[in-house]
């Protein structure tokens, strides 16, 4: 019987000591820690890897909103089989008409992969939830990116924000390539972003060597960043 789903709670590792960390090893960064406040980073690791992985790829180049209500729909279409909100099984998920799938709002791209990773859950190549918690972060990138549409972004959002590993810095992500600039290259909060004022992957690698094994606590201060940049955060002191 699938399970419901659980509400997001706060990540196993200790943060406060990340934080210090961090704070003592980079004051460029200590000074965007000050500004932004709070660690407030929130996981979901109850959700199997396929729960997870299914409202990833839903999610994918969709603003929130819409990619929320397509997850909804489509949890919704399997209430008859499944009970009222709860996830479907991949046998589910694996079996459903094609239908069921556009009326929930997916495109074909991603109805496929979706039956991909049903597939590939089932043969187990998408390990088990109590499996994926004893492998090692590389490991889950090699399992996870065979499945159809999902790449090394994708999995590192899982292992950051399902898992809550505390050592991933996602250096293709627009955000996080944008706070960096924002934080240590000088990238005004008015100037018009540019793909030559964003730093190269090895740019960053080098300054985040310092981080470890903290670098996604800096990650999620990185995206701060932008929106501290964007005015969505109040600075200290600001009315």
């Amino acid at each position: 019987m699938p399970k419901p789903l659980k509400s997001p709670r706060p990540p196993r590792y200790d943060a406060e000591s990340a934080c210090e960390a961090l704070a003592l090893a980079d004051p460029k960064l200590k000074r965007l820690m000050a500004l932004a406040g709070p660690y407030k980073l929130r996981v979901s690791s109850t959700q199997s890897p396929f729960q997870a992985l299914v409202e990833s790829i839903i999610y994918q180049q969709l603003h929130g909103k819409a990619a929320a209500a397509i997850h909804l729909r489509l949890i919704e279409s399997f209430a008859p089989v499944c009970g009222l909100g709860r996830h479907p099984d991949p046998e589910h998920l694996l079996d459903c008409p094609n239908e069921q799938l556009r009326s929930a709002g997916l495109s074909h791209n991603k109805s496929l992969a979706l039956r991909d990773l049903a597939a590939k859950t089932i043969d187990g190549t998408v390990p088990s939830l109590a499996r994926i918690r004893r492998m090692s972060d590389d490991a889950i990138i090699e399992h996870l990116t065979q499945v159809r549409g999902i790449g090394k972004w994708t999995v590192e959002m899982f292992l950051m924000f399902r898992l809550g590993r505390p050592d991933i810095l996602p250096v293709d992500d627009y955000g996080v390539r944008k706070g960096f600039a924002l934080t240590f290259l000088g990238l005004k909060p008015t100037q018009k972003v540019t793909p030559d004022l964003l730093p190269k992957a090895d740019v960053m690698l080098k300054r985040a060597e310092r981080w470890k094994p903290w670098r996604s606590v800096a990650s999620w201060y990185l995206w701060r960043a932008c929106d501290l940049a964007a005015g969505k955060i109040p600075r200290p002191g600001d009315d």
